[in-house]
């Protein structure tokens, strides 16, 4: 995960401390039930969901959502820095070097490819923003920097182990127009290798508002660590609004900066080659839960 300093102003955060301290979530708020998909495997059997770990030349990142095409191929997301060669602190996705399309990814699950976890699948990277704004000549700055998103299109031998829906929550109940405004609450599910268990992956916390028109910032109970990099973030309705890019170093420390999926998913529409992308809706109806 990447590193940022983030110019919130420290009052929308001080005046969100409350809500974080006294969080308590309704149960079923926003539920919704999605359409169902008869090619997708059941979501207790499925073993590639959003939240699913997923491994580039070494480099441990978490799945963020699932993609179909025109022709019904699946794409699992994560962010493209995860394919990145720069440092951490490299923020910038028009400068800094990053693997070509075609470069080999691996889904795990059960901990570390490296003690005891278990390939899952296999897909090779068709889509970055950071390798597609270098060969376009991008130079906004904002674009740059903020614009942190790639697919991976899945062999078609491990589609049948596929589910959309978000472990814990369920959902996504289809992409936010209206992102997360400050002060309303979201929802993550991240599988850090550095995570010694899974009970810490759901994800409850706060929106900090937008951060540009390429951003958000939020604050989670159990922040984002390296590793959480890709992963989804949902609105109170269970719409996946965003990708999880980087830790930020004040006003809050270990707040996470959050890419617009929309902005994202515009871009990549208009640059990937890719005909029909769109979000795969979860079978599985949002839904929250009390904390505990």
């Amino acid at each position: 995960m990447r590193t940022r300093p983030v110019t919130a102003p420290a009052a929308v955060v001080l005046a969100l401390l409350p809500v974080l301290l006294g969080l308590l979530l309704p149960a079923g708020a926003g539920a919704a039930t999605a359409r169902r998909f008869a090619s997708w495997a059941p979501a207790d059997e499925a073993t590639i969901t959003p939240g699913v770990q997923m491994y580039t030349d070494g480099s441990q990142c978490t799945a963020n959502f699932v993609y179909t095409d025109r022709r019904g191929r699946v794409y699992v997301g994560y962010a493209a820095h995860c394919a990145g060669l720069g440092e951490a602190t490299d923020t910038s996705g028009c400068d800094t070097a990053t693997l070509p399309r075609g470069t080999k990814v691996r889904f795990a699950q059960g901990g570390n490819l490296a003690s005891g976890g278990t390939t899952v699948g296999r897909g090779r990277l068709v889509y970055s923003s950071w390798e597609t704004m270098q060969r376009l000549g991008t130079t906004d700055a904002d674009t740059c920097d903020y614009n942190d998103f790639a697919l991976v299109r899945l062999q078609q031998r491990f589609a049948r182990s596929v589910n959309p829906s978000v472990p814990f929550f369920g959902g996504p109940t289809g992409v936010s127009t209206d992102g997360a405004p400050a002060g309303s609450q979201v929802y993550s599910y991240g599988q850090s290798s550095l995570r010694p268990t899974t009970l810490l992956s759901p994800k409850v916390g706060v929106s900090l508002g937008a951060f540009g028109d390429w951003s958000w910032d939020v604050y989670t109970l159990t922040p984002g660590v390296p590793g959480d990099s890709g992963s989804g973030l949902l609105d109170a309705d269970g719409a996946a609004f965003g990708t999880l890019s980087t830790v930020a170093l004040a006003p809050l420390p270990l707040s996470n900066g959050v890419g617009d999926l929309v902005a994202e998913l515009d871009f990549a529409r208009r640059h990937s080659g890719i005909k029909g992308l769109r979000l795969a809706r979860g079978t599985e109806p949002f839904s929250t839960l009390p904390l505990g």
